[in-house]
C-alpha cells in the first residue's frame, strides 16, 4: 500500500492508503503504484485519483503544485484541490464565464492590459473548465 497525501495551504484534503495514484504531471498523466521509483515533479491543473484496496476511488480536481513520490509514500502539496464530490457546479460555472468575459475584454483592448494578467485569467478559465468536467464525472 502506498501512504498517500494530499495537502493545500489551506491544510491536508486527504490522508490515506492507495493502491495506485493517477495523476496530471506537466508531461502528461501517470501513474504511481506500490514500489515506484523516488521522484519530483510539478502537476498541473487537471484531476487526481486515488485508489484503494477495497476498490473505491477518490477523485480531486487540483490546481497545479507538485508531487513528491520516495518509499510508498506519495505527497501532493497542491495550490488547491477539491473532492469532485464536494465541487459547487453553478459556483464553478459562474467562475467560468467571469473568465471567459475578461479574456474577451482583455483581447479586445489590444494588450492595455499586461500579458501576465491574460495569463491569469486564462488560467482562472482553465481551472473553472476543470472543475466543471470533473464534476461530471463523478
Amino acid at each position: 500500500m502506498i501512504r498517500t497525501s494530499i495537502v493545500t495551504p489551506f491544510g491536508p484534503v486527504f490522508e490515506g492508503l492507495a493502491t495506485g495514484i493517477n495523476l496530471p504531471g506537466t508531461e502528461g498523466a501517470f501513474e504511481v503504484k506500490f514500489n515506484h521509483a523516488s521522484l519530483m515533479t510539478m502537476l498541473e491543473i487537471g484531476k487526481v485519483i486515488i485508489r484503494q484496496k477495497d476498490g473505491a476511488e477518490h477523485m480531486f480536481a487540483v490546481n497545479g503544485g507538485f508531487v513528491e513520490v520516495h518509499d510508498n509514500r506519495v505527497t501532493v502539496l497542491a495550490e488547491s484541490a477539491e473532492n469532485v464530490m464536494k465541487i459547487d457546479l453553478e459556483r464553478a460555472k459562474i467562475a467560468m464565464a467571469k473568465a471567459q468575459e475578461s479574456i474577451k475584454k482583455q483581447k479586445e483592448k489590444e494588450l492595455k492590459s499586461s500579458q501576465e494578467e491574460l495569463l491569469k485569467t486564462e488560467m482562472a478559465l482553465k481551472r473553472a473548465v476543470n472543475r466543471i468536467k470533473l464534476h461530471e464525472l463523478k
